[in-house]
């Protein structure tokens, strides 16, 4: 039985089966109440994408708490239960998400490229985390190149830098160079 309870407490009617056939049994009982004390918040709520590299996995904590300590569950933004997928996805007795390394042969967009949120949930209440955007990537060899260009001596040529596809999302621009010679901006030569 909770302790804490507001001096006017709020009380339940429970019925038996026996007072529905003639039978008067009428029991009253306070409805547990939080302590004041009792809190559940979240510790990150900005957490949104998490991009982790297959060849490593990822360890992704529930970004809420609570006092008493809250029941920390990870669902996908679907509402489905997560279940562990062995050696693949495992949830921690601790609330953590975590997805093991694993080879491009083994990805499945379900598991390793998919929204997800976690709940904490305790006798002050239960929050739900916003919808985390967790993507797997891959390391691979990627080649960028200058595409070729046609100018008149004296005119303006404009470059383009062709990175593949499939690492555009993760690769910018830094700099450019010219026989190992840093290109700077309005600097002619």
């Amino acid at each position: 039985m909770n302790a804490c309870r507001p001096l006017q407490a709020l009380w339940t009617l429970r019925v038996s089966l026996a007072s529905l056939t003639g039978l008067s049994a009428l029991l009253l009982s306070p409805l547990p109440q939080p302590c004041p004390e009792d809190v559940v918040y979240f510790v990150n709520d900005s957490l949104q994408q998490v991009t982790f590299s297959s060849s490593v996995g990822v360890v992704v904590p529930c970004p809420a708490a609570g006092s008493p300590s809250a029941a920390l569950r990870w669902y996908l933004a679907t509402g489905d239960d997560i279940y562990d997928v062995p050696h693949i996805r495992h949830v921690h007795a601790n609330g953590t998400l975590q997805l093991y390394p694993f080879s491009p042969s083994a990805f499945n967009s379900f598991i390793h490229d998919n929204d997800y949120f976690c709940t904490a949930e305790n006798a002050a209440g239960k929050i739900r985390s916003p919808n985390i955007r967790v993507k797997a990537v891959f390391r691979e060899p990627y080649t960028v190149r200058v595409e070729d260009q046609r100018s008149m001596r004296g005119s303006v040529a404009v470059f383009k830098c062709l990175i593949p596809s499939s690492v555009q999302e993760y690769v910018s621009v830094v700099s450019w160079e010219k026989d190992t010679v840093a290109i700077v901006p309005g600097k002619k030569g």
